[in-house]
């Protein structure tokens, strides 16, 4: 925490003011925080105005400080009047009291305030539970908000390595949420945005499983939902079920990568394995095209960015030939840089190796060995490039032939920089 969180106290003079929120509780974990949100107690909209502070809430009152920009909200509580995420009536005026705010927030750990003197108020066992390491809902209040699932897991997500659980009245109270239809009224946007900021944890796997602990998986992403119980080949996938594969891979890629489009992909690359059939298993053959609708309509659902679609897509359908380069012929790997736009985009060839050296090496026993199949394609890629086209083009005589000239003379750098074979597990 910053040295004076309640700096800039010129606007602030003489307000009932208050830390909270994330701030408090990374504060008391010993964690750096950036964010710093603040309550004001006992006064009114035009009161906050008077003192140059900026409201930029929509739907309650917030505001930006004149000097400092951190928010500041009014004490507010909030009313259940309607199904989903928007049906709330808030009421934020000078009788709401600070306890009154911090009933209405969704975990203990969260519902933790700080004075200016840096005294602590948690009326709801906040800190018992940070010591405790559990998430707990504050009160029954929860259920009217099916977002607090959504940013629930986040936060197992965040604070997994600290080993935090979810506490069993709260999965109970979730697995009810669901039931009662409260996760079918979400909007597109806003769980893209929990689970983006999920992928960018550093365990982002503990978001999808508390999600799908608590059935609501099934119904965001029964795409991926369904991938558990799915066996694999254990000679090359030791852990055996497709849905353990996936939530190892994701936090590989979070391992190798902070980039949103590499986790994304990493996420979407199997999902064709949950429609496998029967017969064939545990065997997927066609897995990958058989993904590709998926990457799509989830992308669609959720209104993906176009970069992170168009990366899961490419890994969904050429992760299978990255892994298996030395079995390749020139021409198939030069298909893959064609059908990869490799040459004309290069940064995102790159994530898509990085992306399948997370599906190869988030595997049971697998997490430290080596991916030379990433390195080979990077020599072949810079050996198909520094093949003049513009000197083949100038050079032949016949324009119909250029095309075959360029292409032939791609595979001669391919078969000249290919390296000796070596065994690459599917």
């Amino acid at each position: 925490m910053k040295s004076k969180p309640f700096s800039g106290a010129g606007a602030t003079q003489g307000l009932e003011t208050y830390l909270v929120g994330g701030a408090v509780r990374d504060h008391l974990l010993g964690r750096t925080t950036h964010e710093y949100d603040y309550v004001v107690v006992g006064v009114s909209v035009e009161a906050m105005l008077a003192r140059g502070f900026r409201q930029v809430g929509k739907d309650f009152p917030v505001f930006l400080h004149p000097e400092t920009q951190d928010e500041y909200a009014l004490a507010r509580t909030e009313r259940k009047t309607a199904p989903g995420y928007h049906g709330f009536q808030v009421q934020a005026h000078p009788d709401v009291t600070l306890e009154d705010d911090l009933r209405r927030r969704d975990l203990t750990i969260n519902a933790i305030a700080m004075d200016a003197e840096g005294r602590i108020i948690d009326p709801h066992g906040g800190q018992a539970d940070l010591e405790a390491r559990v998430l707990r809902h504050v009160s029954p209040a929860f259920a009217e908000d099916p977002v607090r699932i959504l940013r629930l897991a986040r936060f197992a997500a965040r604070l997994a390595d600290l080993g935090f659980q979810v506490a069993e009245e709260t999965q109970a109270l979730m697995r009810r949420m669901v039931d009662a239809g409260e996760v079918d009224a979400l909007v597109p946007e806003r769980v893209w945005q929990e689970m983006a900021r999920a992928l960018g944890e550093t365990q982002p796997s503990c978001f999808f499983e508390v999600l799908r602990d608590s059935g609501a998986l099934a119904r965001l992403l029964p795409e991926v939902d369904r991938l558990w119980g799915v066996p694999q080949t254990q000679k090359w996938h030791p852990e055996i079920d497709t849905g353990v594969h996936a939530m190892l891979v994701i936090d590989m890629a979070a391992r190798l990568s902070p980039e949103l489009e590499i986790r994304f992909a990493a996420l979407c690359h199997d999902l064709g394995k949950g429609t496998t059939p029967p017969e064939i298993l545990p065997s997927h053959h066609g897995h990958e095209e058989r993904g590709l609708p998926m990457v799509e309509s989830i992308s669609a659902r959720f209104r993906v960015p176009n970069r992170c679609r168009e990366l899961a897509h490419l890994t969904t359908a050429q992760h299978g030939r990255i892994h298996k380069v030395d079995e390749l012929r020139a021409s198939t790997i030069l298909d893959v840089f064609e059908r990869t736009d490799a040459f004309r985009r290069p940064k995102r060839f790159e994530q898509l190796l990085v992306a399948c050296e997370a599906d190869f090496r988030g595997r049971g026993g697998y997490a430290e060995r080596p991916y030379p199949q990433a390195d080979v394609w990077r020599r072949l890629l810079q050996a198909v490039t520094a093949v003049d086209a513009s000197a083949i083009a100038h050079a032949e005589s016949e324009p119909r032939l250029i095309p075959e000239r360029i292409r032939a003379a791609r595979l001669a750098a391919i078969k000249h920089a290919r390296p000796d074979m070596m065994t690459t597990p599917s």
